[in-house]
């Protein structure tokens, strides 16, 4: 259930953020979600593709930065969260959750 609600807000999130013009995945272990801003718009989908800058981080926590439960920063620094490739591109991260 939390996936899916993950996967709501950042669809709409995307669909109003400007285009990155590279790709996120978010990595959940088991489900992954992709948001390839490459095109004129954002697309979000489950499909596991390459990405430019890929975030590693749980269900829970990812809800819990949605919700202000959990810093990010703070996550990062403990581990909780794992950026691999661009981080510039993780940095936008916090504008398209505030886009939702």
């Amino acid at each position: 259930m939390a996936f899916e609600k993950i996967l709501e807000i950042l669809s709409a999130g995307a669909g109003k953020a400007p285009s990155f013009g590279k790709t996120l995945k978010f990595d959940f272990g088991d489900k992954k979600i992709v948001i390839d801003g490459t095109g004129e718009s954002n697309v979000v989908s489950t499909e596991d593709k390459p990405a430019d800058t890929t975030i590693s981080v749980s269900v829970d926590d990812l809800m819990g930065i949605i919700n202000g439960s959990v810093n990010p920063m703070m996550a990062f620094m403990s581990g909780k969260i794992k950026v691999q490739g661009d981080m510039g591109l993780a940095m936008k991260l916090q504008q398209l959750l505030k886009s939702s």
